[in-house]
């Protein structure tokens, strides 16, 4: 469906994968040095994140996934893990 003017809604939306809930900054940091692989799979957030893309899309709204390497240690891996499930 096309976006319409009228609609309430902003047509397209974005997901921040950032720094994982109940970790610092400095502690998420520290543990996901030297960025090269995983270190933390915060089942939590990738679910959250593969729900809300496909409701976006669901919902024929362009999606904007950002991830930063504090999420999971290396935000290109993460981003390829996102991709598999939303395959699945």
């Amino acid at each position: 469906m096309p976006y319409d003017s009228g609609d309430p809604y902003f047509p397209c939306c974005s997901v921040r994968d950032l720094t994982p809930l109940k970790i610092s900054y400095e502690q998420a940091k520290k543990r996901a040095e030297p960025y090269n692989k995983i270190v933390g799979e915060p089942p939590e957030m990738r679910r959250d994140s593969v729900n809300l893309v496909k409701q976006a899309v669901a919902e024929n709204r362009r999606v904007y996934v950002l991830v930063n390497n504090r999420a999971e240690g290396n935000a290109p891996l993460t981003v390829e893990a996102l991709v598999d499930q939303l395959r699945a």
